[in-house]
């Protein structure tokens, strides 16, 4: 689960910028045994890109939300795979 940790590393590093860039290459590696675990996938890049968006254009501090939803996301990609 070495992907995930790094994932996790990216997203509290606090440059989204730079975590999007690189999480897009780390998804590659998970399995996407099922349609569902392929849309949870999708889902953390997308709840991704919307916290590089908000930390680029508003700043980090008020990324907060949008940055625990990319976590919550993470999450569950994680709980999907396991099973």
């Amino acid at each position: 689960m070495k992907v995930f940790d790094r994932l996790e590393a990216l997203l509290d590093a606090g440059e989204p910028q730079a975590a999007l860039a690189e999480a897009r290459t780390l998804v590659l590696e998970i399995e996407r045994r099922s349609n569902v675990v392929a849309g949870a996938v999708d889902d953390f890049l997308i709840d991704l890109m919307t916290l590089a968006f908000v930390a680029e254009a508003y700043g980090n501090h008020l990324a907060e939300a949008a940055h625990k939803l990319a976590r919550r996301r993470l999450s569950k990609v994680r709980l999907l795979t396991k099973t």
